[in-house]
């Protein structure tokens, strides 16, 4: 049984936005590009694959928020500021690598999840250090 039109659509969408998402990865790796714009595409890709969300999925309607507006507007910001020339050879490189299966960094997941522990400790600190009496 096929599936429907749109729903072919959407798949190719999130293929392409998976691919997109990867090249970006690749791009801050890359020498070429500006240290600003690796270091905000480092936390857009570390962002758009964390598996936890700025705002939970279980929140009505906010909580997909960031996973239509966020990522796809934070994606948008760092192909401008990628040079044409390095994005191009990314991207060719993320299609690749995705014919050939999801790629798999445990490194990256261990960073990505250690930047959310930290993240959580500062904010702790900092609430336990506001409403201290």
């Amino acid at each position: 049984m096929r599936s429907p039109r749109f729903v072919q659509s959407w798949r190719r969408k999130v293929q392409d936005l998976s691919v997109e998402v990867y090249a970006i990865w690749l791009a801050c790796k890359d020498p070429r590009v500006p240290w600003y714009a690796r270091v905000f595409a480092a936390c857009v890709a570390g962002y758009a694959f964390s598996p936890i969300d700025l705002i939970p999925d279980p929140i009505p309607i906010l909580g997909y928020l960031d996973d239509l507006v966020l990522v796809p507007l934070g994606i948008w910001l760092t192909l401008k500021m990628i040079p044409a020339d390095v994005l191009r050879e990314c991207r060719l490189r993320a299609r690749d690598v995705m014919r050939q299966g999801r790629p798999a960094n445990r490194m990256a997941a261990l960073i990505i999840v250690a930047i959310w522990l930290v993240t959580a400790a500062l904010i702790g600190i900092f609430l336990v250090r506001m409403f201290r009496p």
